[in-house]
């Protein structure tokens, strides 16, 4: 785990020497924070388009895709801040298999809802389906 931040932080690092010197040779002077502003800014904007787009075809189909979509982010986020709690304060090892098997957990469980879920709402076609014949 250690490796993959090392490995995503020089590619960061990376990228952000090239805006750089690209804003530099344009003629453009910019301050980190300014960088900051316009990447995050601009990286936010394309990612909101994006996702309304596909959240909007979504909610035709199912709210609950949505909210599996929304608990995953929120999910990511604190498994990988788990990890690198536990390599700041050295509490624990910090390893990227843990947050797989952890959001291994979610899905798993995610799934057993769903098929419970699918279950009880076949069950209800059903009841409902019997009820109607005796009735007619």
């Amino acid at each position: 785990m250690g490796d993959f931040i090392k490995i995503i932080v020089a590619i960061v690092n990376e990228l952000h020497d090239i805006l750089i010197t690209v804003m530099d040779g344009l003629g453009f002077t910019v301050t980190d924070k300014e960088l900051h502003f316009w990447v995050i800014g601009l990286m936010g904007m394309g990612g909101f388009v994006i996702v309304q787009y596909l959240f909007r075809l979504l909610s035709k189909w199912s709210i609950t895709a949505i909210s599996f979509i929304y608990t995953m982010t929120v999910l990511l986020v604190v498994v990988f801040a788990i990890e690198i709690q536990q390599k700041i304060t050295g509490r624990g090892n910090m390893e990227f298999a843990d947050a797989v098997v952890g959001l291994q957990g979610f899905i798993v469980l995610f799934l057993i809802y769903l098929t419970i879920r699918l279950a009880l709402k076949g069950l209800r076609r059903l009841h409902k389906s019997v009820t109607n014949k005796k009735h007619t």
